[in-house]
This record gives C-alpha cells, sequence and structure tokens, in this order.
C-alpha cells in the first residue's frame, strides 16, 4: 500500500471486504475503515474534507498575511504616535479593537483582538 492514496487505501480495503466468503449466522455491522488523513469513512467523505482542508490551508496563508500587514501598519502609527511626543500604546483605541472583535465573534473573538494587538505592538 505504500504507492496509494488513503482514498484508494479504502477502496481497496472496502472492496477486499466485500469480496470475502459470507460467514454462517447472524451478521455482524461492518465498519468501513477510518481513513488515516481524514478520519473519514467513505470514500465521498474523504475528498470533501482533502478539499476544504486545501481550502482552510489556502485562508490560513491569507490570515497570516494579513496579520502581517496589520501589524506593519501598526507600527507606522506606533512610529508616529511616538515621534510626536505620544505613547507607544493607545488603550483606547485597543478597547474600541476588543468591543468590535467580541461584537462580530463573541467571547472568543477577545482573545483572538488581544492575541493580535499584541503581536502589534511591537517589540518593547
Amino acid at each position: 500500500m505504500s504507492g496509494m492514496s488513503g482514498v484508494q487505501a479504502v477502496t481497496d480495503l472496502t472492496s477486499t471486504a466485500a469480496a470475502a466468503p459470507a460467514a454462517k449466522g447472524p451478521a455482524a455491522p461492518v465498519k468501513a475503515p477510518v481513513t488515516t488523513d481524514t478520519g473519514a469513512r467513505t470514500e465521498a467523505a474523504a475528498g470533501v474534507i482533502t478539499d476544504a482542508r486545501a481550502r482552510i490551508d489556502d485562508l490560513d496563508g491569507r490570515i497570516i498575511g494579513l496579520v502581517q500587514e496589520r501589524m506593519a501598519v501598526s507600527a507606522v502609527i506606533q512610529r508616529e504616535r511616538i515621534g510626536s511626543g505620544g505613547r507607544r500604546v493607545n488603550l483606547s483605541r485597543e478597547m474600541q479593537i476588543l468591543e468590535h472583535y467580541r461584537g462580530q465573534l463573541g467571547r472568543p473573538g477577545t482573545a483572538l483582538a488581544m492575541t493580535l494587538l499584541e503581536l502589534c505592538r511591537g517589540r518593547v
């Protein structure tokens, strides 16, 4: 099975089980094997999961790029604020951001906003 995909391995295992002679007595329920990569129990589900994971990987890449862009913009703001005699952090603005994320995403949004703010504050 070393050259096979997870989906092909499931198909082969299912075909082998179907070709086995029937046992006498009550038939025991046969569970389809779980694919290693997706945890799916059917080839169709494995395909959907694989496609969805590819989409999530793409979204994660875009989110990381946006966070990096946000960090760069935040650095400009901090530089200008400090250069004009202000503080590095504007707590009232941070509270607005926390409220915005909580309003859009609920309680976990607050934790996400805190992480973003921490990333964007830069080094002291």
